[in-house]
């Protein structure tokens, strides 16, 4: 079984299906609503673990009911969770789903991190093929590299930033044109780039170059909340178990495809 870390943030997430977005000064009637541990870490922890990795996650969590029901919810999933517990409250989030799969997030409260100064178990970073990186601070990027490959997401762009900061590779959308035009700004700071491009697959570059093509949908889409993460997740997953860049791209794809099947995640 490949091990592999996430560093990353969770938030909980009050999904709310909705015929479409609420209209100013009106009242709409939800089809459905769930509550989960969702975030781009928590998201893809938990892909991975379904994928069949051993899963190390760190994060931070506030010391409240919605940061204990995320840690109990993750460990369900098969997570191995190393939670830094705050005073501030876990982040919340409302999510909603609107019919087509199209999804609007609005976020409650700051952002929870992990700091490399937290007294987690970083050793075990030293022993796992990869690390996806959604959120953290300068010294818990220096403890993600501890392994060889470290995957990040446009969301840990606070710490991306610093001048010393390097990855192996930056996984973003093409198609948002605010995670595109700061990706470009930071390429020096990766040995690669990764740009998901939707239905029409992707390309990378840097060390290597090459595209790859989108995956079939096994069923019909119905949420695109968790896709990127989900596609990051299992690129980080192949390269940990030494796939080649192509490998780990189809993994990815095959992934994010499954993602936009489900309503929430995983």
């Amino acid at each position: 079984m490949t091990r592999i870390a996430v560093v990353g943030h969770v938030e909980w997430v009050d999904f709310v299906s909705v015929p479409h977005l609420p209209v100013h000064g009106k009242i709409l009637n939800a089809d459905r609503a769930f509550a989960c541990a969702g975030g781009g870490g928590g998201v893809a922890a938990s892909i991975l673990a379904e994928l069949g990795a051993e899963v190390d996650f760190y994060c931070a969590l506030g010391r409240d009911a919605n940061g204990e029901a995320a840690e109990a919810q993750l460990k369900d999933r098969g997570v191995r969770v190393h939670v830094a517990w705050r005073d501030e409250p876990t982040r919340r989030a409302v999510t909603f789903l609107e019919p087509g799969g199209e999804r609007t997030i609005v976020t409650l409260g700051d952002r929870l991190q992990p700091s490399g100064s937290d007294e987690l178990d970083w050793e075990r970073v030293g022993e796992v093929g990869s690390v996806y990186f959604t959120a953290g601070d300068e010294e818990a990027l220096r403890q993600a590299h501890r392994s060889e490959f470290v995957v990040a997401s446009p969301r840990a762009r606070d710490v991306l930033e610093s001048e010393g900061a390097r990855i192996y590779a930056l996984v973003f959308s093409e198609g948002d044109e605010d995670e595109s035009a700061w990706a470009n700004r930071v390429a020096s700071h990766c040995r690669l780039m990764v740009a998901t491009e939707g239905s029409h697959g992707g390309r990378w570059w840097g060390e290597s170059e090459g595209r790859w093509s989108s995956a079939p949908l096994p069923g019909p889409p119905r949420d695109t909340y968790g896709c990127g993460d989900s596609f990051a997740a299992a690129f980080t997953l192949g390269l940990g178990r030494g796939d080649s860049i192509a490998g780990a791209a189809k993994l990815g794809a095959e992934a994010g495809a499954l993602a936009l099947t489900r309503v929430g995640v995983p």
